[in-house]
């Protein structure tokens, strides 16, 4: 009798053992499930989407530091865009160039009122004329502060018998500003000028 209570004791022993390794097991798994279940929740929560033409797109955030030379060349391009992509039709020429101007300083501006006192937007709406730009390349050194940029680009101006071929070639500096709706970039063009602007080909219109 004794030797049986004996061996139920130890067989007792042994299964509360097993029981209590499961439960331990059990517990681990379950922690680390959870812990790996939020860290991938964590993950996701820091990634952002954006819908493009019906797909995802993920983005990616990065320092304004990385991104400069690519950001300070979209700001020269869609500044030249707007400036110089002319039609005759004064509240388009008003809408671009104001888009145009809140993306450059005075210097800018004076060269809009400089044309505009001379007629130059007059002309074209009077001419039917358009006018459009086509970015070769963009140069912009990072190196110092406000940054320098070379901007080439070549015109085509459109009448309607002809169109002309120029060659434009622009300067001028990059300071930092504040970002906004009508800045996205957050850089101001000082000191722009326009050191070539030269015929190239005149080709007749059939």
């Amino acid at each position: 009798m004794f030797t049986k209570m004996k061996n139920i004791d130890t067989a007792f022993k042994y299964v509360r053992g097993f029981t209590l390794l499961v439960i331990i097991s059990c517990t681990v798994i379950c922690c680390y499930t959870l812990n790996r279940s939020f860290q991938t929740v964590s993950h996701m929560q820091d990634k952002v989407y954006i819908l493009a033409a019906g797909k995802a797109i993920e983005a990616y955030a990065s320092d304004r530091k990385d991104n400069v030379p690519v950001e300070a060349r979209d700001h020269i391009k869609t500044f030249h865009k707007f400036f110089f992509t002319l039609d005759p039709d004064d509240k388009v020429i008003k809408t671009n160039v104001t888009k145009a101007l809140y993306l450059a300083d005075e210097s800018a501006k004076k060269i809009y009122d400089d044309l505009k006192e001379n007629g130059f937007y007059s002309g074209i709406i009077s001419g039917n004329i358009s006018q459009t730009i086509q970015i070769d390349s963009v140069t912009v050194d990072t190196r110092d502060y406000p940054y320098l940029f070379k901007c080439f680009s070549l015109q085509s101006i459109i009448r309607t018998t002809s169109i002309l071929k120029r060659s434009l070639i622009t300067e001028g500096s990059l300071r930092n500003v504040s970002r906004s709706d009508n800045n996205p970039h957050g850089f101001l063009i000082e000191r722009f000028s326009t050191i070539e602007n030269r015929d190239l080909t005149v080709e007749n219109r059939k």
